[in-house]
């Protein structure tokens, strides 16, 4: 239940923005939020986190299509914590929302503009996060199982 709506809400979130951005904004153009600290900056993204791997666009659909359907099948068959739900929710739904700009743009729509770090947007956020959280949740389970052994 929490795994599909997770994902449910980054998905919305995340093209909503997206879509403001490409309404709104020409490619290149930049806005800042706080003077110095970020803006929002049209990048139309052909790589992957960062812009790295340019061009490779079906293997990052392929990706995320089979990132997705592993994640929802393991999640279909094993009774998961709902913290754990929330966790792979977080990251697949970052991986849907940039695959449907992969496949309806053939480039991620990216934004948010730090000035010292590569621009990103809401589904990249959501994968880091739900990746750093799975990392966290990772050792606290083997901590547990130490404990009671």
């Amino acid at each position: 239940m929490f795994f599909w709506l997770y994902i449910l809400i980054i998905v919305i979130l995340d093209q909503f923005s997206k879509w403001l951005v490409v309404s709104y904004m020409e490619p290149g153009a930049s806005i800042p939020l706080i003077e110095g600290i970020i803006s929002l900056t049209h990048v139309q993204n052909q790589g992957a986190a960062f812009g790295l791997f340019a061009g490779n666009t079906w293997f990052f659909i392929t990706s995320a299509v089979l990132l997705v359907l592993a994640i929802s099948i393991y999640n279909f068959k094993n009774p998961l914590s709902i913290c754990l739900q929330i966790i792979l929710g977080l990251i697949c739904g970052g991986a849907i929302g940039n695959f449907i700009d992969r496949f309806r743009y053939q480039y991620v729509v990216d934004f948010f503009d730090l000035g010292w770090w590569p621009v990103f947007n809401i589904a990249d956020m959501a994968i880091v996060c739900g990746g750093i959280l799975l990392v966290i949740y990772t050792f606290k389970s083997e901590e547990k199982d130490k404990i009671n052994a």
